[in-house]
């Protein structure tokens, strides 16, 4: 690549410190392959990116409400470069009108270049992930001493959020809360139904703490279970504890994917095990490595991920246990570590 260009995103976060707010306004990390990087910001937003600490790694280039800010794109880059590295998350706006800029170059996407240099974890970096990890603990064990019985989807989902703020996060990303039938879908938006006695509860949660994520999935039940749910989730635990077992250096990515599929298929679930095992995570909740079927990237000391198998069966009752873990010289420290059984809620 003969540049790079970085809009607002965790990328930026991650190379110059910059949290920019995704504005119609162009915000622009231009990183040539030699030279000055240089930080195009609007002028109104000048002050923020200069309180970041973003002018210690790129000169800081402005622009008024009436200039063109590719022209300050294009002086970053005099000698026209032929093969640049966008950012993935960059809107179409920005994108087009920087081939526009450049209408001899080849564009690809700059998680070719930034994905590497993430996926590895510093000390600091799983600091903070730990300390995200504890955060959720708490919220997860204190929701297992909760009257649940009465309450809505809704209000058991803005108790979790406010527990995650009072716990040391800074922002809630999500808060996921699905009862009974609703359990069976992973991503169920949180309503008005009422929890009743003989419900799954499927609680997913996660924030942000120190600019890194936390991402915790647990299975309670409101009054005592039938047997049909526990005989599932026994083979539920059972699945995450294997995966956990076969993280290692040198393993790859999709192995830790089939040793949770393969428990779940030979107790015939497999049908209902309908998303991979898991997923990167740090400055996002959702990053590289993914732990699924077909990538055979091995598996390295420092990277963070989920590991969160499911069993979901429409119109009945789903479940679902995650945990983040990070790769160790010889094996996997979970981050997670509040109670995984299916906790009974009065």
């Amino acid at each position: 690549m003969d540049a790079l260009l970085v809009g607002p995103s965790a990328d930026l976060r991650y190379l110059a410190g910059y949290h920019a707010l995704p504005l119609e306004r162009l915000t622009l990390l231009v990183v040539p392959v030699s030279g000055e990087p240089v930080l195009v910001v609007p002028e109104l937003e000048r002050p923020r990116a200069e309180d970041s600490g973003a002018g210690d790694v790129a000169r800081i280039a402005s622009f008024g409400e009436t200039d063109d800010p590719y022209n300050l794109v294009r002086a970053a880059l005099p000698n026209g470069p032929s093969r640049i590295a966008a950012g993935d998350r960059m809107w179409t706006m920005f994108l087009l009108a920087l081939q526009d800029s450049f209408p001899s170059a080849s564009f690809s996407r700059s998680s070719a270049i930034t994905g590497p240099l993430r996926i590895r974890k510093d000390e600091s970096e799983i600091d903070a992930l730990r300390r995200a990890g504890a955060g959720a603990d708490a919220v997860a064990a204190g929701l297992a001493g909760e009257k649940a019985a009465g309450k809505s989807e809704l209000a058991v989902s803005r108790w979790i959020a406010d527990s995650l703020i009072a716990q040391g996060h800074e922002r809630v990303n999500f808060a996921i809360v699905a009862s009974g039938p609703n359990a069976a879908s992973p991503h169920h938006e949180p309503g008005e139904r009422v929890l009743e006695h003989g419900d799954a509860l499927v609680c997913d949660f996660g924030g942000t703490v120190d600019g890194y994520c936390s991402d915790i999935t647990r299975t309670f039940c409101v009054g005592e279970p039938p047997d049909e749910f526990m005989d599932a989730y026994a083979v539920l635990a059972k699945a995450q504890d294997a995966a956990v077992s076969a993280v290692r250096p040198g393993v790859a990515a999709e192995a830790v994917d089939a040793a949770a599929r393969s428990v779940i298929a030979d107790a015939g679930y497999g049908d209902a095990f309908i998303h991979r095992t898991g997923h990167g995570i740090g400055l996002e909740e959702h990053e590289v490595p993914y732990i699924v079927a077909g990538n055979t990237e091995p598996l390295e000391p420092r990277m963070a991920f989920s590991i969160e198998p499911g069993i979901y069966l429409g119109g009945r009752f789903g479940m679902r246990i995650e945990d983040i873990v990070v790769v160790t010289a010889d094996g996997a420290e979970r981050l997670n570590n509040a109670p995984r059984n299916p906790i009974v809620l009065t």
